[in-house]
């Protein structure tokens, strides 16, 4: 009769030993997870900094009037070159 509730405790030892460990290896398993998440967190959250910095460069009218005038060849409208459209008349 002993032997058999020896045979039984061991069994119900070895298996919440196995519980342990697995409950070990999840935690580490998740924590692994959750460290890899928050590294991608920090990075994206570099990343949205850069494009915010970066619109507000590309987005400031003095970089659109340089572009204008150095890629597009434009010019400032003068009163001088102005022509004005009516209908009806002439």
């Amino acid at each position: 009769m002993s032997g058999r509730i020896s045979f039984l405790i061991t069994c119900i030892l070895v298996v919440c030993a196995l519980s342990v460990v697995n409950a070990h290896y999840q935690f580490r398993r998740l924590f692994i997870e959750l460290e890899r998440a928050q590294a991608q967190a920090r990075q994206l959250d570099i990343e949205w900094a850069q494009l915010q910095l970066d619109q507000s460069t590309l987005g400031k009218h003095s970089r659109i009037e340089l572009s204008a005038r150095r890629d597009l060849r434009m010019v400032s409208v003068s009163p001088a070159s102005t022509q004005y459209l009516t209908t009806g008349e002439k």
